[in-house]
């Protein structure tokens, strides 16, 4: 475990805040980052996503750079351009 991961769990044990906020934070980001690794793995540009979403590229950034609050349908519809299947969990 490295110094920064160190500190962050030093963090949530002191602060039950800071941990709820951490980790919903680091959840919606690992949603984008995935998205964005599908897009990237299917050789598309964000253009040629939004296009086949019948969306913009902006919009495109937003959901890979700030996933919060993305609709089930587009998550579904996102995963269909790249050529992949959504799987969901409830743990």
């Amino acid at each position: 475990m490295d110094d920064l991961d160190q500190y962050i769990e030093k963090r949530k044990k002191i602060s039950p805040k800071f941990a709820k906020n951490f980790d919903d934070g680091y959840d919606q980001f690992k949603i984008g980052i995935l998205l964005k690794q599908a897009r990237i793995d299917a050789g598309l540009t964000q253009e040629q996503i939004a296009n086949l979403l019948k969306t913009k590229k902006s919009a495109i950034s937003r959901i890979e750079n700030h996933a919060e609050d993305i609709r089930l349908s587009t998550l579904v519809n996102y995963a269909k351009a790249v050529g992949k299947s959504l799987h969901l969990e409830v743990a």
